[in-house]
C-alpha cells in the first residue's frame, strides 16, 4: 500500500511500532503476491544476487531468499526492529540510509523497492542510483502507488478521507502519482526492455478490503491536519459494514527496465 514500506513511514505514523507492525501487514497481505508474480516473470533465476530496497517486515526479502537458492538477498532499511531475524543463510539484513548512494555500481541482478521512492525528495536520483547498481543483464524493479482522483469516488466518506490522506503525504514529501513517471525515468536512467503493469487496490467489498488498517495507521495524522474529523472517520467505518461499499481509491503500479548486457 502507500506509505512507505520500511521506516520512511515514522513521521507520518508517529512512531508507534504497534501501527506500524498492523500497517506493513496490511501491506503485504495486499500487495506480496503482486509483487512475487512480477518478478517471477521477469525471469528470477536461483542464482541471482538480489538487493531489497525498504525492506519493510521483509516478507518479499526472505521469500527471494528461498527462490534465490544459490545467489543472495541483502535488505535494507534505516530501522530493521520489525524485520526481526534474518533466518536464512542466503539473507544478510543490513541498516543503511537507501539514499546515500554508497553501493557498488555493477553488482546485482536485481534491485527491487516497493512503497519507499515516492516518498523520497530525491527520488528521480535514488532510481538512477539504483540503475548503476545492476550488472549487465540485470533488472530494477520500481512499484508506488498511483491515487485516483479523490473526488472520483462515488463515496463521500473515501473521497474525504483520500484527499486527507494525498495531503497528509504531501506535507511530508511524498507524492503519491510519482509511479507515472517510472516508466520515462527507467529509460532515461539507460535501461532497456521498460514494462510496466498495475493492480488496483479495493477498499471494502466485505473481507476483500485492504485499506482499513492502512487508513487507520494515518488516522490521527489526517485528524491533527485539521482535513477530517473523527466524525468522518466513524462514518467511513460505517460504510464498510455495508456490502454494496466497495470502491478502487488507488492503483499498485510496477515498472522496470534492464540493464543491457552487452
Amino acid at each position: 500500500m502507500t506509505p512507505p514500506e520500511g521506516s520512511y513511514a515514522s513521521g507520518l505514523l508517529g512512531g508507534d511500532p504497534t501501527a506500524e507492525r498492523e500497517r506493513l501487514g496490511g501491506i503485504q497481505d495486499s500487495v506480496d503476491g503482486f509483487t512475487r508474480q512480477t518478478l517471477v516473470g521477469l525471469g528470477l533465476a536461483p542464482d541471482w544476487t538480489c538487493l531489497e530496497l525498504g525492506a519493510g517486515a521483509g516478507s518479499i526479502a526472505r521469500w527471494l531468499a528461498e527462490c534465490c537458492t544459490s545467489g543472495s538477498v541483502l535488505a535494507v532499511d534505516t530501522d530493521t526492529a520489525l524485520f526481526g531475524p534474518a533466518r536464512a543463510p542466503r539473507l544478510t539484513v543490513h541498516r543503511a540510509d537507501i539514499t546515500d548512494g554508497s553501493f557498488r555500481p555493477g553488482r546485482f541482478d536485481l534491485v527491487h523497492a516497493r512503497f519507499v521512492l515516492c516518498h523520497l525528495p530525491d527520488r528521480d536520483a535514488v532510481l538512477a542510483r539504483a540503475a548503476s547498481w545492476l550488472r549487465p543483464g540485470g533488472v530494477l524493479v520500481i512499484t508506488d502507488p498511483y491515487q485516483l482522483p479523490p473526488g472520483t469516488s462515488p463515496f463521500p466518506s473515501v473521497a474525504r478521507l483520500m484527499a486527507a490522506y494525498e495531503a497528509v503525504h504531501a506535507a511530508a514529501g511524498a507524492d503519491l502519482t510519482w509511479s507515472r513517471r517510472v516508466p520515462s525515468l527507467l529509460a532515461r536512467a539507460g535501461l532497456r526492455d521498460v514494462g510496466f503493469a498495475a493492480r488496483p487496490g479495493c477498499l471494502g467489498n466485505g473481507a476483500a478490503d485492504r485499506w482499513r488498517p492502512l487508513l487507520d495507521a494515518a488516522a490521527q495524522r489526517m485528524i491533527d491536519s485539521g482535513a477530517v474529523t473523527r466524525h468522518d472517520l466513524d462514518a467511513f467505518r460505517a460504510d464498510l459494514a455495508d456490502p454494496a461499499f466497495v470502491d478502487v481509491p488507488q492503483l499498485t503500479l510496477a515498472a522496470w527496465g534492464r540493464r543491457p548486457a552487452g
